[in-house]
């Protein structure tokens, strides 16, 4: 079984091996009070800045927890494709599991984007939680699949705006596009792909993006889900030109 992973916010002191450190005190909680972690127990520690620190617990009490590193690991887990999702915003469930599919198929960035028909974003306070709360499942994610670099989830944006600002290639799935993916060559880095909400995107913004130089491609004969649209396309996407060649 492989040793349970956790990240850091804060930079790890990358320290030589057999070197002990303190552990955080949200990761202290959660490995031994979560995972119930005991002393022995192996884990991984990643903080975003590349590569991976295995350790053993080696103190677990009411002052928190501590571990002795083996040393910098520098493995990397990251794709070659510069790829950002930018995503209608979904309903809760849906929108989770479109930021963690994202995350495991190893997008760079995933910007969260305001539509004619996406679902609401509350405003305030409320809104920066949700926003926060989608940076949180990205991190659970990478702690899952192995990454040791964190796609940042962008604070949302309308798409106008976000289209506008745009300053690499693209693709746009609708199921009225006029081609299929495998029909285009790849388009120059860094490569978005743009999902459209549960209604789709209205006739103007679709008109917009292919007027931005997004390529409009179908994705098979069914109309997706935007959580099953954005898992798909990054496969086949990472298929055609990322790390599943």
């Amino acid at each position: 079984m492989a040793a349970p992973r956790f990240y850091s916010s804060l930079p790890l002191a990358h320290g030589e091996a057999g070197s002990t450190i303190e552990l955080p005190e949200a990761i202290a909680h959660h490995a031994v009070r979560v995972v119930r972690l005991t002393v022995g127990d192996a884990l991984t520690l990643f903080d975003g800045s590349g590569g991976e620190l295995p350790a053993t617990l080696v103190r677990a009490d009411k002052r928190g927890a501590a571990v002795r590193v083996e040393g910098l690991v520098p493995v990397e887990r990251e794709s070659p494709l510069a790829l950002t999702l930018a995503l209608a915003i979904a309903a809760n469930d849906a929108m989770d599991s479109a930021v963690r599919r994202a995350t495991e198929l190893g997008v760079t960035a995933i910007q969260p984007l305001v539509t004619a028909r996406s679902s609401p974003l509350p405003s305030g306070e409320r809104g920066d939680r949700r926003h926060a709360h989608w940076q949180a499942v990205a991190v659970a994610a990478c702690e899952q699949c192995g990454r040791n670099r964190v796609p940042g989830v962008a604070r949302p944006a309308p798409f106008a705006e976000w289209l506008a600002a745009w300053r690499g290639s693209g693709i746009l799935f609708l199921p009225e596009g006029a081609q299929p993916l495998a029909a285009i060559a790849q388009p120059p880095a860094p490569l978005a792909l743009l999902i459209g909400p549960e209604g789709g995107f209205d006739a103007r913004e679709a008109a917009a993006a292919r007027a931005g130089g997004f390529h409009a491609v179908r994705l098979g004969p069914r109309v997706l889900r935007v959580e099953t649209a954005a898992a798909a396309g990054l496969a086949v996407l990472q298929s055609q030109w990322g790390d599943w060649q």
